[in-house]
């Protein structure tokens, strides 16, 4: 029988994605796939190819509250103790957790029975619980983290961050930037407060663009479904041609059918942008505990790939100001594009997938580095 290994995610679509990724490379490779996970990712679950998924309890860490404290403990207590059962019984190969509290269980349970573990780490910097894992587990893979860097740096493998079939698809479709006189599409879009966000921004930033720019503007754009009609009605009032819905099929080819992306800067983010190679202006999420959203968006600024802007600076005349700026340069646009390609990990799941065949085959990561020296 094939060799079977389990992923574990929590019930995002950023951690959930670079596993799916994983997924397909390893089941083209011949391997049995089971992923763990939470009740959150039932919406992502029918794309996932795993031949089974296994939901355990979980609860993120998130208030000193003592009540807060020990029903969260005894969540993670009761998701240790399943997540032992499911080990014991199926038995897998390696185990790979990719971020978020429901893989405390399951990363857990598989380093105290002493089977082969790797934590994947999206960001630039470490979320919580895989900052918790890192002393346990035997790789870090990390999509942005270098190696040798933080207390655990011996422990990591750059590989950058799988990306999934279509956004590999995506990228076959070069850059074109737009003539003078072309259409511009503009594509915005973040997770809800990114969409909340953008839906208050972007009509008042509009009002401040030159009337040669708004009629070429073609925009689709994500917004919540309380904000929908609002935004809607502003376009259509306006005369722009506009797309606008709480959620887009098909992200990937819209990405690259963009002349520019408006966007958050979560790992998955920036990982399709550099991938399909599109110029984008990110704006980071300013509450996120880890401050991630601002690393990754670093990382690709500086390598010319993107501009970076503050939400707390941000303002409908600045943001007016940047996109002017970059429609009416198309070679700087062409270049954004060409850099941010150049950032990119196309072969991240490749690499990923070579890690966890030396990890079930008892093969360390990082002799075999060494051997090829």
């Amino acid at each position: 029988m094939s060799k079977l290994i389990l992923l574990s995610a929590g019930g995002t679509g950023g951690h959930l994605f670079p596993a799916e990724a994983l997924a397909h490379e390893l089941r083209d490779r011949g391997y049995r796939i089971h992923l763990v996970t939470d009740r959150r990712a039932q919406r992502f679950s029918d794309n996932f190819p795993a031949d089974e998924v296994h939901v355990v309890p979980s609860a993120t860490i998130t208030s000193k509250n003592p009540v807060a404290l020990i029903r969260t403990g005894i969540a993670l207590f009761r998701g240790l103790r399943d997540s032992g059962r499911l080990l014991a019984r199926i038995k897998p190969d390696a185990v790979v957790g990719f971020g978020g509290y429901p893989t405390l269980p399951p990363l857990m349970a598989a380093t105290r029975a002493a089977m082969p573990a790797m934590i994947q780490e999206q960001n630039a910097v470490m979320g919580r619980a895989n900052r918790f894992l890192a002393g346990r587990v035997d790789v870090i893979a990390g999509g942005f983290l270098e190696p040798g860097t933080g207390v655990h740096g011996d422990k990591i493998i750059t590989t950058g961050n799988p990306v999934r079939p279509d956004v590999l698809e995506a990228a076959k479709t070069p850059y074109k930037a737009p003539a003078k006189d072309d259409d511009f599409h503009l594509l915005v879009f973040g997770g809800s407060q990114g969409a909340r966000f953008f839906s208050e921004i972007l009509p008042a930033t509009i009002d401040q663009l030159p009337e040669d720019f708004r009629r070429r503007l073609r925009i689709t754009q994500q917004a919540r479904p309380e904000d929908k009609d609002d935004v809607e009605a502003y376009y259509r009032d306006n005369g722009i041609k506009a797309e606008v819905s709480p959620f887009f099929a098909g992200m990937a080819k819209r990405m690259a059918n963009a002349h520019l992306v408006i966007s958050r800067s979560g790992a998955s983010t920036v990982s399709e942008l550099s991938t399909i190679g599109r110029p984008a202006i990110l704006v980071p999420f300013p509450h996120a505990l880890d401050h991630d959203q601002a690393a990754n968006a670093a990382a690709l600024e500086k390598k010319g790939g993107a501009r970076v802007v503050r939400q707390s600076e941000l303002t409908p005349q600045s943001l007016a100001n940047v996109l002017s700026d970059l429609a009416g340069n198309p070679e700087q646009l062409a270049t954004m594009a060409r850099q941010a390609r150049e950032t990119g990990r196309p072969d991240a799941a490749r690499l990923l997938a070579d890690l966890v065949e030396d990890m079930a085959s008892g093969q360390s990561p990082f002799e075999k580095q060494k051997d090829q020296q």
